[in-house]
């Protein structure tokens, strides 16, 4: 199979459900025991150092080049207009005060758009997800209160922007749902994510939880979210000849060039995506409708165009989260034994797309109990589609679940944290596969001692300190450990040493270019100033989501696979002249600049010494990693125990998170430096989406309220207390690297640890996001 056709394959996987179905990447060897190869696991080596990231200074100096930065000669610029119904048709569409305007190059719409496919990878099949599977300004329809309707391209950005102003449209108005009550009253239907159904059963948990001695029973809310990445999307396109070139703002190039290419019906080599910086992306940054207007808008008029969205335009054309509401109920005995967890409830979509909000995905893998209920049911909405967001699912699953385990606590009188510790699986309660690697037990006692748990007084409003009340909470967060295909390293090693590792990966602010030169480094022996990274091009080999919290993971278990043939290319080209002659790659490992024998260090050969007597300037490999499917047989993930100190105001309400700790068990951290900035960032959403995070929608008409970050509030600096996150560094033996993704679980527990730590301060409890100063008034 070709590497487009992988690529192709895994693109559409990742966006029309094979999640569920993908299985673990690993080293190409092992050890006895099951521990990674020991070059890779060694403590002594880059892996495991704090190192600082090696694009830091490139954007000090401003020398990055993201999106909307890329210059062509005789550029335009491009700004949208946007439907202000939920679902309809055009009936006329004014542009001619808009044609007629300074700089105006020309104005696209439906009646002069090129004629263009439907994006078929992020497909509207009854199990796609992600945007929506529509034609892109192909005819009259509305399908959401916000979907553009015109592309104005002009000489300059203001004047696209003020000729766009000059637009008029009016509507045929259709029957529409808008409303999240009107939904739910037409019938709800059962919910599928990533092909698979939001539904687990064991037991009669109805059953169980109406005899159980205690109970809680409980429904929680969380509203809409947004994204708000610091980088607005951003596309700069341009046609040479017959391809297609666009610098993108992207967390998929692979799969975007391929989508791109089917639109336009061009083969997938015509067309180019680069993404080298992103501005934040936190599953927001796949394909939507303006890099495809876009590269529209330039073939029709010819000329590059650069089209960057407004904050209200991504607002109005990309997905975020969706409403959920959520039933939690709890049943135990009285030594805190649940008898019954049950978590079920209702989300909203689109008729276009299938991304469910899957709260349910957390609580599979995180407690015991005798009986379990969980399902997630889905209602319809004329709205824009949603997509992924940062922990889809666990972020606000947590929420209901942690919330419901204190209120629990309360009932039992026992210490939250002995009693999320007394119903521990021992095993994954769902699929009854063992865990590979969980030390959540360990995380919670380090933590607690570290923010000085035992200084808790489990009486509410017991803590005053002047006019503030005091409060502490805590909460635990878990994120699966996704293994996915697709993932391809290109390695380039030089007679001086030099290797450049390129990967189809991303860089969205996370450090990937620098703990993909640690993994490299390590693996081939070299210095890492001896390492170069080429990364965010869709022609390089291999089809990389910066998604899933697995890039990382796919990066270092195709850097070892590849590594794997570079050494059996180099001990071909050694011969036998060399000191490596007639041993096996098995046999063989990277060391200082050149390759020896594993258990005979004195048996080696440089890299210098093998190229230059093949008279070999340069040696390049090229290679998949391969899933090993008896690694199917572990259940993955990373988890988080969340401790939060809070301080409500008793006169005006207003609430003050003073202090988290995160005590994280990710397996191996590689890199402690960016580590802890991931898992701080998602702390940092976490807040926000506990105390003020929430999109204001208009039931009457589907339309976004609050398109600005004016009025959709996010934390500020005044907002985020000092954040001290530890974690359990225990490697996963079953893992590349031994490590799991930190990207995502770092929001997940937050907003629960929140909502339970100003219960501790006030004795209100609160289940409806955010925690306004009005819900504690």
């Amino acid at each position: 199979m070709s590497i487009v056709d992988t690529a192709k394959e895994t693109a559409q996987a990742l966006m029309q459900g094979a999640m569920a179905k993908l299985v673990p990447l690993a080293p190409d060897r092992w050890i006895p025991g099951g521990v990674p190869d020991p070059l890779i696991a060694r403590k002594h080596g880059l892996i495991g150092t704090s190192v600082s990231r090696l694009d830091g200074p490139l954007k000090v100096k401003g020398d990055a080049r993201f999106a909307a930065e890329f210059v062509y000669e005789d550029m335009t610029y491009a700004t949208l207009v946007f439907a202000t119904i939920p679902r309809g048709r055009i009936a006329t569409l004014d542009t001619a005060a808009a044609e007629a305007a300074p700089g105006v190059v020309t104005v696209m719409t439906h009646k002069n758009a090129p004629r263009m496919n439907k994006p078929a990878v992020f497909g509207s099949s009854p199990t796609a997800a992600g945007p929506a599977d529509l034609p892109i300004m192909q005819d009259d329809r509305i399908h959401w209160n916000g979907q553009p309707i015109a592309l104005v391209l002009a000489e300059t950005q203001e004047q696209a922007d003020h000729a766009a102003s000059l637009i008029v449209a009016t509507y045929a108005a259709e029957p529409s749902t808008t409303s999240f009550a009107a939904a739910k009253a037409a019938g709800a239907q059962p919910g599928l994510f990533m092909g698979q159904p939001l539904l687990n059963e064991i037991g009669d948990a109805e059953a169980e939880l109406a005899k159980a001695p205690r109970r809680i029973d409980h429904v929680y809310t969380t509203p809409r979210h947004n994204h708000n990445a610091i980088e607005p999307h951003a596309t700069t396109v341009a046609w040479i000849g017959d391809e297609l070139i666009i610098h993108d703002a992207s967390q998929l190039v692979t799969a975007e060039a391929i989508t791109i290419a089917d639109v336009f019906d061009l083969k997938p080599e015509q067309v180019r995506v680069t993404s080298p910086y992103v501005g934040g992306g936190f599953g927001g940054k796949c394909l939507w409708d303006h890099q495809i207007m876009g590269a529209a808008a330039a073939k029709l008029a010819g000329r590059p165009v650069r089209i960057t969205l407004s904050r209200e335009g991504v607002y109005r054309t990309v997905g975020g989260r969706t409403v959920t509401e959520q039933r939690v109920a709890l049943g135990a005995r009285p030594d805190g034994h649940f008898t019954s967890l049950i978590q079920t409830g209702t989300i909203a979509m689109t008729p276009h797309n299938n991304m469910p909000e899957p709260f349910i995905t957390g609580t599979r893998s995180s407690y015991a109990s005798d009986s379990l209920k969980l399902s997630v049911d889905t209602v319809t909405m004329n709205m824009l589609a949603n997509t992924f967001m940062r922990a889809p699912g666990e972020s606000v699953g947590t929420f209901a679940m942690e919330s419901a385990i204190d209120e629990l606590a309360v009932e039992l009188g026992m210490d939250p944290i002995e009693l999320r510790i007394a119903n521990e699986p021992d095993k994954d309660p769902i699929s009854g596969l063992p865990f590979s690697s969980r030390h959540i037990v360990e995380a919670w006692r380090a933590g607690a001692e570290k923010f000085g748990w035992t200084a808790r007084n489990a009486v509410p409003s017991s803590r005053r300190e002047g006019e503030w009340l005091v409060g502490m909470g805590c909460a635990k967060g878990t994120y699966p450990y996704y293994r996915m295909p697709g993932a391809a390293a290109r390695i380039t090693l030089t007679r001086d040493a030099h290797a450049t590792v390129e990967v189809a990966a991303h860089e969205m602010g996370m450090g990937t270019s620098t703990t993909t030169a640690m993994v490299a480094a390590e693996r081939l022996g070299l210095p890492l100033d001896q390492v170069s990274v080429g990364y965010g091009e869709s022609i390089i080999p291999g089809a990389i989501l910066a998604g899933g919290s697995q890039q990382t993971a796919a990066i270092g278990a195709a850097v070892i696979a590849a590594h794997r043939a570079l050494v059996t290319e180099l001990l071909k080209l050694a011969g036998n002249d060399s000191p490596l002659a007639g041993l096996s790659p098995d046999e063989v490992g990277s060391e200082d600049g050149g390759l020896a024998k594993l258990d005979e260090p004195g048996r080696r050969e440089s890299y210098a010494s093998i190229l230059g007597r093949a008279q070999r300037d340069s040696v390049v490999v090229t290679e998949e990693a391969s899933p090993p499917l008896e690694l199917m047989h572990w259940s993955m993930h990373s988890h988080s125990a969340i401790f939060c100190e809070v301080r409500v105001n008793t006169v005006t309400a207003e609430t003050r998170v003073s202090r988290v700790l995160g005590s994280f068990d990710c397996g191996r951290i590689l890199n402690p430096k960016t580590a802890r900035s991931q898992f701080r960032g998602g702390i940092i959403m976490g807040l926000g989406m506990a105390l003020m995070e929430e999109t204001q929608f208009d039931e009457r008409n589907g339309r976004i309220m609050n398109p600005s970050l004016a009025e959709y509030h996010l934390p500020v600096h005044l907002d985020v207390p000092e954040i001290d996150v530890i974690w359990t560094d225990i490697a996963d033996p079953h893992t590349p690297m031994g490590a799991h993704g930190v990207g995502e679980i770092g929001i997940t527990g937050v907003a629960a640890a929140v909502a339970n730590a100003i219960y501790n301060a006030t004795g209100k409890r609160v289940r409806d996001l955010p925690i306004t100063l009005d819900k504690l008034l």
